[in-house]
């Protein structure tokens, strides 16, 4: 390979891993996931192992620098960094994720060892991506973000997530940018057959109902306060928050059930208790509606924090989030890192988990599945609410993120937890996108971004199970060891050829 070559493989796979991106909010080029996996894929075909993981490493890195570039925007602005630190951060950051693709290509080559066939293309290099998204789902406390079947809600695929999940969408998707390859490399027209199949069969079961109505449609509402996250927490405006809040929920007394987004309240419960929460408590309960508010818990017994979300009405009870995001929630190895450089003393950035396992909140009679901010883009976490919980609601502060690809990217997961757990979604934010989303996973209302707003319009509660629901991750993995099966049965049939 001369040198002018190599380079220009290098180039493809950056580009490659810059144009993934694409395919998801807010640009939507769902098809664009399927030619930017399939030209990375042909990257690997002709190189050496080494070559193979600096392409895995651009691809990585273009694909992480373009879709979670507002990592910046989160450190720069509101963590007050420095232009540089905080470039050099973010640098840093996709640098780091991009050496896990990298780890793989080079992986993927030494198991092929040379050329690679037919059978690495359709089954070993899915596979190897199925094992890419699964390990960031949890490497290091998880970082989900670009799960290539959130990409594909508005596409054919999109019928199978109840059944596989959203990482099983996203192995289909890579075996389908396999397809391609083998498809243009070999000039065999037959290779549409299978990539037609699948595709037709994942439309058609997008018309399916895999859970069922229960009740009569909820009227809520979702209030999308917009109060500055730069002083959201200054004394002089918490009274103007809770008058906001209040004054907008008052308006509101017809709905069923109101929603606030993640620490609308910038108090502590027993601080406000008698002479704000009691009186909300009871207006609510008169007027037959019950109130679901983020607002930060405060244990006085443990001194502990939590980020949570508490109920008020007919049942007043405390969700206490999870899953907590590392350096913004909490400071890992806080001894030796807080205090080093300002951004780690974000408000509010010493939060405790809450337990694994919390009695699930109701609202208007039915049981809710809960999720803050984050904790939505962890899908085997928002299925342990289900089959009990009969809707779902996310509460999000994505003030953090600016006008950047955050909040439409999280909306866009919000929607693939929807259809996949087969229950609406209430998703309210502090300044969008908030909205109300259906079963299918399809968006009923939103609001607009930066702007005070509520939305209000009717939910649909259901009761049973997706397959995915159901059954979780294992018919994945059956499908899996098949696939890793069947070509290590064909790769042996080659390997025993090359020997002849």
């Amino acid at each position: 390979m001369t040198n002018k070559t190599q380079w220009q493989g290098h180039s493809l796979a950056l580009l490659a891993g810059a144009l993934l991106p694409l395919s998801f909010a807010p640009f939507h080029y769902y098809p664009i996931a399927i030619i930017s996996l399939a030209l990375w894929f042909a990257t690997l075909q002709n190189c050496s192992a080494k070559q193979a993981a600096v392409r895995g490493f651009l691809f990585g890195f273009g694909m992480f620098t373009v879709g979670v570039s507002w990592i910046y925007v989160a450190i720069h602005e509101f963590g007050h960094a420095s232009i540089l630190l905080a470039g050099l951060l973010t640098f840093a950051s996709m640098a780091f994720l991009a050496l896990i693709p990298a780890a793989i290509a080079y992986g993927i080559k030494r198991i092929s060892k040379g050329s690679l066939q037919t059978v690495d293309f359709v089954l070993l290099l899915p596979l190897a991506w199925l094992l890419f998204e699964w390990f960031k789902t949890w490497f290091l406390t998880g970082f989900p973000w670009l799960e290539l079947g959130v990409s594909q809600i508005e596409g054919p695929l999109a019928g199978f997530i109840p059944i596989i999940g959203v990482l099983g969408v996203s192995l289909l998707t890579a075996i389908s940018a396999g397809v391609v390859v083998v498809m243009v490399q070999s000039r065999q027209g037959v290779w549409l057959i299978p990539l037609v199949a699948l595709w037709l069969t994942g439309g058609i079961l997008k018309d399916t109902q895999w859970t069922e109505a229960i009740g009569t449609p909820l009227k809520v509402s979702l209030i999308q306060g917009n109060v500055p996250q730069a002083v959201k927490w200054e004394k002089e405006q918490v009274l103007h928050t809770l008058a906001l809040y209040k004054q907008y929920t008052e308006q509101h007394w017809d709905s069923d059930i109101i929603v606030w987004p993640e620490n609308a309240i910038p108090a502590f419960p027993h601080q406000i208790k008698t002479h704000y929460l009691d009186p909300l408590s009871a207006a609510a309960r008169k007027h037959n509606t019950d109130i679901l508010l983020g607002i930060p818990d405060y244990n006085q017994s443990t001194k502990q924090y939590f980020n949570s979300m508490m109920s008020l009405g007919q049942n007043e009870a405390f969700y206490h989030k999870h899953h907590l995001v590392p350096f913004g929630e909490y400071i890992p190895l806080q001894t030796w890192l807080r205090g080093v450089i300002e951004f780690l003393d974000l408000p509010m950035s010493g939060f405790t988990s809450g337990k694994v396992q919390q009695p699930l909140l109701q609202l208007a009679g039915y049981k809710v599945g809960v999720s803050i901010c984050y904790e939505d883009v962890f899908s085997s976490e928002i299925r342990r609410t289900l089959p009990d919980a009969a809707m779902l609601v996310n509460a999000a502060n994505n003030a953090w993120y600016g006008d950047s690809f955050a909040p439409h990217q999280h909306l866009q997961i919000s929607q693939s937890r929807a259809l996949e757990m087969g229950r609406p979604i209430l998703r309210a934010t502090t300044s969008g996108i908030s909205a109300l989303i259906d079963s299918t996973g399809h968006l009923q209302q939103i609001s607009p971004q930066f702007e005070a707003a509520v939305i209000t319009g009717m939910i649909q509660p259901r009761q049973g199970s997706t397959p995915y629901v159901a059954w979780g991750q294992w018919p994945l993995f059956a499908l899996s060891l098949f696939m890793l099966l069947i070509w290590a049965y064909y790769r042996q049939i080659i390997s025993l050829k090359l020997r002849q």
